[in-house]
């Protein structure tokens, strides 16, 4: 028998299916075996060297148990974690947790999951390269010194919960300093003179009185009326028309970047759901074939393809379009991105007979969306370019030059895979030399913008463009921002809390380097020098960590606290000795005992001090042990009853929202709705989850249902985009 340790157990359950008898298949869910959660994990020995102590945590030991016992009846133990750094590290990892020598172990790696790619794997096996396994262990480390030595620090110093980060410090000085860009933005005024020649053509004012004319020119409303009233007295004649060619190339195939982009402007899916998606399209679903991963390997910043399914895919551009369509070469794309892994493949389908319209019939919705995306892309990058016949034509005054510019779509090239939101705009047929009669004018009034806020996917560019991160760390590293508060999410767009400015202030004046977007990127070169065996990994490693660690030394001792702890005058009324302080927290102001730890009295209150009362509603229920009133309470597992006759009668109990069924069905897919609970509350949501995502909030009032003999109270939810109160007992809705 033969062993094939991979990471997922989708993965495995995949490759078990190629492979006979012969063969076992299991998954290490992931790493094994890494740094402590608890403690920092690193020390310093004799030569200045950093040690990690590794360990295999809890929930991982019955996975290396059962690892272990397989390897023992095995003949030969194959490695076959993901083909990048991360993926060489957890095989090691591996192999030292079921105590073998990695360098015994044979490592096989493919960039797609299907059976000719594994039969080759196997027949190709190599060694694992432990530069690559240097290059991760660098960068973890790297990551563990500086989140357990700067996050205590900002905690200590600013509030409590917070933490910094290598990447994620830098990443969010990128999003502050373009708020700060916006809040320091003054807008200028200028003035367009919105001209259209009889036929309806638009044209632009490109000269006045001999003066060229930018977007800026026309500075106020003065100037404006001045050129409208030459314009108007002026007369002209079309001088000049020139028809040109212009080419739109094909867009290169696909690596990790440039899918969570193109995902997120057309399909609307956040980086992170690209990567879920993409990932169970990687590792194995259903096809007529049976199951098989359908695309090359998520995490790339290559964009090289391999020749034979190049070939292939121009045999199907022949067959479905012609010729026309078939450029002579092969088209190839270069190097796109700093320190980009070109051993490994762009992302593309590995089964082209397995076209949208098949996969339609066997892909969940998301993931055909993205599975579509990702083929026509594979399609259009192997076609001719598009051509357009570009116009342009110049009205010549005697005070006053207007450009019109048109063009038509003469041959669609890709795009007839990929379709093109472009319109043309086809001037009429004119001839130089006849008058040209205005049709209308009018001057507009117009202000400068400030630049946009990043988005997920416009973020994620500027990151592939400094060198900051790689491809399995963009979409980790918004969430991380997201998650700690610094940043929130609207409409696409990030918009940066006040804590964030906070925390990279004071990083940029005592850790210039952290939030320093060029150090970062540098860091990041290193690493690839690394994994190519160019550069010592224990040296980087000490060349940051001892000036790093003065940094925070000297930090704890000049920073000046932050952290609010204004005296209020007046005493605990729990421990009737301390003075309650008004403090800063994660969610927001709050009153607390000075005498903390010892007094852990705490209130609620707004942001100036004053103590909110807190609010109970009353449920339809009497306690079962006391007689009294139950009322609905909000724990860190959702709302709950609970005695109001608390503390003498400490009696709670769940509130089974799991049995209340929405009269109505789901207004996605006419399935049932049904009222669940999570860590934030409880919710409506679609029994027909995760195939439909339908959910809508869920709010009890205090509002009694006015239906005869129904006792219940309303709930705030949306129903086909209305909101409603709906009865939580008789379903009963009513508008808001």
């Amino acid at each position: 028998m033969n062993l094939i340790i991979v990471e997922s157990p989708a993965k495995a359950k995949t490759i078990k299916n190629f492979l006979g008898k012969d063969y076992e298949v299991i998954a290490s869910k992931g790493h094994i075996r890494d740094l402590p959660k608890s403690r920092f994990g690193i020390t310093v020995d004799e030569d200045n060297q950093l040690v990690p102590a590794y360990s295999v945590a809890k929930e991982n030991a019955p996975t290396v148990k059962e690892i272990k016992a397989l390897a023992k009846k095995a003949d030969t133990i194959y490695i076959a974690t993901d083909e990048d750094r991360e993926g060489e590290a957890i095989g090691w990892h591996i192999a030292h947790a079921i105590k073998k020598d990695p360098e015994e172990l044979p490592r096989i790696v493919f960039h797609e999951i299907t059976k000719t790619a594994i039969n080759h794997a196997l027949e190709s096996a190599r060694k694992i390269d432990m530069n690559m396994v240097n290059a991760q262990q660098a960068r973890r480390m790297l990551d563990r010194v500086v989140g357990y030595k700067l996050s205590p620090l900002l905690s200590s110093k600013i509030q409590k919960g917070l933490s910094g980060g290598r990447v994620q410090s830098s990443t969010l000085k990128l999003v502050v300093d373009r708020e700060r860009e916006i809040k320091a933005f003054i807008p200028v005024e200028y003035w367009s003179i919105d001209t259209m020649f009889k036929k309806d053509i638009e044209a632009t004012l490109i000269t006045h009185k001999g003066d060229k004319l930018s977007k800026l020119s026309i500075e106020n409303k003065d100037s404006a009326e001045a050129i409208t009233k030459s314009v108007n007295a002026d007369s002209f004649i079309i001088s000049k028309i020139e028809t040109k060619q212009r080419k739109t190339s094909t867009p290169p195939p696909f690596m990790t970047s440039t899918l969570q982009q193109t995902a997120s402007s057309k399909l609307g899916f956040t980086p992170k759901k690209t990567m879920m998606v993409a990932q169970a399209l990687y590792e194995g679903v259903k096809t007529p074939d049976g199951t098989s991963g359908v695309i090359t390997y998520m995490r790339t910043d290559s964009l090289n393809m391999a020749a034979e399914a190049v070939g292939a895919v121009r045999g199907i551009i022949e067959s479905r379009y012609g010729k026309r369509y078939l450029p002579q070469e092969p088209k190839t794309y270069g190097k796109k991105s700093k320190g980009a892994q070109e051993a490994h493949e762009a992302i593309r389908p590995t089964m082209l007979h397995f076209s949208p319209e098949v996969a339609q019939s066997f892909l969940k919705a998301d993931e055909i969306k993205l599975y579509r995306l990702i083929y026509e892309r594979f399609m259009a990058c192997q076609m001719n370019d598009a051509m357009f016949e570009q116009q342009s034509i110049i009205f010549e005054g005697k005070e006053n030059e207007y450009r019109a510019s048109g063009r038509k779509l003469i041959f669609d090239g890709f795009y007839a895979v990929t379709g093109t939101e472009d319109k043309d705009k086809l001037l009429p047929t004119l001839k130089e030399g006849e008058k040209a009669d205005i049709q209308s004018i009018k001057p507009e009034q117009h202000f400068t913008e400030p630049p946009a806020r990043y988005s997920e996917a416009s973020l994620i560019k500027k990151l592939e463009a400094e060198g900051v991160g790689r491809p399995s760390t963009y979409a980790p590293t918004i969430a991380t921002l997201s998650g700690r508060t610094y940043v929130t999410i609207e409409k696409k767009q990030i918009i940066p809390t006040e804590m964030a400015f906070t925390v990279t202030d004071m990083l940029e004046k005592n850790f210039a380097n952290i939030v320093d977007i060029s150090f970062t990127a540098n860091m990041e070169e290193k690493l690839d020098e690394i994994s190519e065996g160019e550069t010592d990994w224990q040296k980087l490693l000490s060349d940051f960590y001892f000036p790093f660690m003065d940094q925070v030394a000297e930090g704890k001792e000049k920073i000046v606290s932050l952290k609010l702890a204004k005296p209020l005058g007046r005493t605990c009324p729990k421990c009737g000795e301390s003075e309650l302080l008004l403090r800063s927290g994660r969610f927001g102001n709050f009153i607390a005992c000075s005498g903390f730890p010892k007094c852990k009295y705490t209130e609620q209150c707004d942001e100036e001090g004053n103590t909110v009362e807190k609010k109970e509603e009353t449920a339809d229920e009497k306690c079962d042990k006391c007689g009294n009133d139950m009322v609905i309470k909000n724990g860190r597992n959702g709302q709950f009853l609970a005695c109001s006759n608390y503390p003498d009668c400490k009696n709670t109990k769940s509130i089974d929202v799991e049995s209340q069924v929405s009269a109505a069905p789901c207004p996605d897919c006419g399935g049932e709705v049904s009222l669940k609970n999570s860590r934030r509350g409880p919710f409506w949501g679609c029994a027909n989850y995760p195939d439909c995502k339908f959910i809508s909030k869920f709010e009890p009032t205090t509002i009694k249902c006015k239906e005869k003999g129904c006792k219940g109270v309303l709930a705030e939810r949306t129903y086909r985009n209305k909101d409603v109160y709906e009865c939580v007992k008789c379903k009963n809705r009513t508008p808001r």
